[in-house]
């Protein structure tokens, strides 16, 4: 009686780590991969255009991986980043967009120890979407901009900044 009790909390235990495991894995292919972001870029509070100050392109910073994918373009505008409708990574739980100093990100640059700006959670896997840049924060200074991984410290997807 004492072994089946055992063995039944032991089940128990593996059983529920399992499925909470398999549920931060499947919970985004299965209800956040269909939302499609359609944000606008705001206009100046007094009703006229923001600046362009810098384009990227999101790529696939590692081929050999399947899963952690983007692609569309990024403008920085004065004030906001805007993910531009074409924008679309690869599901996954987590994903911040950051500001990073480096021009050039690859999956070995160590993307946490650098003196990043993270602008927020990514709203959608798709679609075009708006982040607020801090007050103070020279985009000239950051030559890249990365969709970032924060459960698990991995690079999603990198675009490199050129001024406009």
């Amino acid at each position: 009686m004492r072994a089946y009790v055992i063995t039944f909390s032991a089940a128990l235990v593996l059983g529920a780590f399992g499925g909470f495991a398999l549920g931060i894995f499947v919970y985004p292919y299965v209800f956040l991969s269909d939302i499609v972001a359609t944000e606008k870029v705001p206009d100046k509070p007094a009703g006229e255009a923001r600046k362009v100050l810098a384009r990227g392109t999101f790529i696939h910073a590692n081929p050999s991986d399947p899963i952690h994918y983007g692609k569309g373009g990024v403008t920085v505008y004065e004030g906001v980043l805007h993910l531009e409708p074409d924008f679309e990574v690869g599901p996954g739980p987590k994903f911040h967009v950051y500001l990073v100093p480096e021009k050039e990100v690859v999956p070995s640059t160590n993307v946490a120890r650098t003196m990043f700006v993270d602008l927020g959670r990514l709203k959608a896997f798709k679609g075009s979407q708006n982040f607020d840049i801090p007050a103070g924060i020279d985009i000239a200074k950051f030559g890249s901009v990365v969709i970032w991984c924060e459960q698990f410290g991995v690079l999603i997807s990198p675009a490199r900044l050129s001024p406009a």
